[in-house]
């Protein structure tokens, strides 16, 4: 890979995505186009944007190493990822823009009168955030370190500069504008190299992507056995409703209308996606199978188009895929911020825009910290433990919210609380516990299967132990959520 096109390649999306945002800022003035665009986004245009804020370092980078790692037992994330929206769709994207609420903890106070449930709320969100943020970052050192050579710390910090200042600048409306370019940059930076190797790859009598050449007879089936596999599903589905940043982009549609419609386009979207990087992992296992290690499979995107096409084709193609993946890293992380400084504002700042912008540092800046000072493990399973978290944490309390009247503040406060310590624990201290016991390994290295229904029992037993503390305005809120604005 020449190092130069590599710069190009960084700067050329870095330059684009500044722009973008700040044609963005020209049309941000009010308080409501900082938090959710004056809620005037139309359907496509915002299901390209949460297309551009889902498909992280995870899916670019992370889902082609887990399936060069783990083979078929790895395609079971993009289908998580994909069917999580399908959750979105008929359980919450309308009645959660039916709320009128600007951020979950918003919705959380409204639905059970109670600034104790919210403030919990929001600090399990800053928490998810946060967490989500940080492999977006080590992702972006990994590129930068593999394509230029330069230090792996200045991916981490460029893309963590260049988030705060856009967010900052412009709010939810210019990011919108951000997010949606860079879903469509990501799908053709993936999809032009695939199509083209699984080409030239072909003799024209045997697939380029032959199964039998793929998964070779002599493969024992995979490391995730049924109780993982099954864990990391309730996962996957459960947590993408307790993403705060996919969750903030539904209270830009007009109506719940349009926020169904919009869930619908943006499942074929990122479905078309996975494919892709999907394909890339199957190219992996032909042709660069001594890249399948721990911690150096994600590069197998970046590092297999120089191995099947060197030169300058090879190089073009390697730049078109950094380009993508730093698309990846920025419209992420971006996604993240907005929602992570909507709440922080709201909470510490008064809910300004100067508050907003001073959040959307801040929560640029911690992420950073931790990247900086941890080492990257693989991507889309970092990512899979967030999604477990949200999962035991946001996730019961947003279903039930919605869609269970004996919900109260106390059996809220409890299940979040409960869910977050358990599958904390785990994810913080699982490692050397199943290192002393390894029959507990599958359980803490996959918790939601576990942790989800506890949480969701304690929620649902302390609310019926407090029925008589159930909100005064429940049946009046529910209405409001389920009656169709037309």
């Amino acid at each position: 890979m020449n190092p130069a096109l590599g710069y190009i390649s960084i700067a050329a999306v870095s330059i684009a995505t500044a722009l973008v945002g700040f044609y963005g800022l020209r049309v941000s003035r009010t308080t409501s186009d900082f938090y959710v665009a004056s809620r005037t986004v139309r359907p496509w245009w915002n299901a390209s944007a949460i297309g551009g804020e889902y498909l992280s370092a995870a899916s670019f980078l992370g889902i082609a190493g887990l399936i060069l790692l783990s083979g078929s037992d790895a395609f079971w994330f993009p289908i998580g990822y994909a069917a999580g929206f399908l959750m979105l769709l008929l359980f919450v994207a309308a009645p959660l823009r039916r709320s009128g609420a600007y951020t979950l903890p918003d919705f959380v106070e409204a639905r059970l009168e109670s600034l104790t449930a919210r403030r919990i709320s929001s600090a399990l969100v800053i928490i998810v955030g946060w967490f989500y943020i940080v492999p977006q970052l080590q992702g972006a050192a990994l590129t930068v370190r593999i394509t230029t050579g330069l230090p792996p710390w200045v991916g981490s910090v460029a893309v963590a500069v260049i988030v705060a200042v856009i967010v900052a600048a412009g709010g939810m409306r210019s990011i919108t504008f951000v997010q949606a370019f860079q879903y469509w940059l990501k799908l053709t930076a993936i999809a032009v190299p695939v199509i083209f190797l699984a080409l030239i790859t072909s003799d024209g009598s045997t697939p380029a992507l032959d199964p039998a050449a793929a998964f070779p007879a002599s493969d024992r089936p995979g490391s995730l056995d049924t109780y993982r596999t099954i864990s990391l599903m309730i996962g996957l589905l459960l947590g993408t409703l307790g993403l705060p940043h996919v969750l903030v982009r539904f209270y830009t549609n007009s109506d719940g209308v349009a926020a169904r419609r919009t869930t619908v386009i943006v499942i074929a979207l990122i479905s078309v996606f996975y494919a892709f990087p999907t394909a890339f992992g199957l190219l992996g296992r032909m042709f660069a199978p001594d890249l399948a290690e721990p911690g150096t499979a994600e590069s197998v995107v970046l590092l297999l188009p120089d191995r099947l096409v060197p030169g300058p084709l090879g190089d073009a193609l390697t730049a078109l895929i950094i380009g993508g993946a730093f698309a990846a890293f920025l419209s992420t992380s971006s996604g993240l911020v907005v929602s992570l400084a909507g709440v922080i504002s709201q909470e510490l700042l008064g809910g300004s825009v100067r508050g907003f912008r001073i959040a959307a540092i801040a929560s640029s800046l911690v992420p950073l910290a931790v990247a900086l000072l941890t080492q990257a493990a693989g991507l889309a399973g970092s990512v899979g433990l967030v999604f477990a978290f949200a999962a035991s944490t946001l996730g019961p309390v947003l279903l039930l919210g919605v869609w269970w009247r004996g919900l109260t503040a106390r059996g809220a406060s409890a299940g979040m609380i409960t869910g977050g310590l358990l599958c904390g624990g785990a994810i913080l201290v699982g490692a050397p516990i199943a290192q002393a016991v390894p029959a507990l390994a599958a359980l803490l290295e996959q918790p939601a299967a576990w942790t989800v229904p506890i949480a969701a029992g304690v929620t649902v037993l302390v609310s019926r132990a407090t029925r008589d503390r159930a909100p005064a305005g429940v049946d009046r809120f529910l209405a409001r959520l389920h009656v169709p604005e037309r």
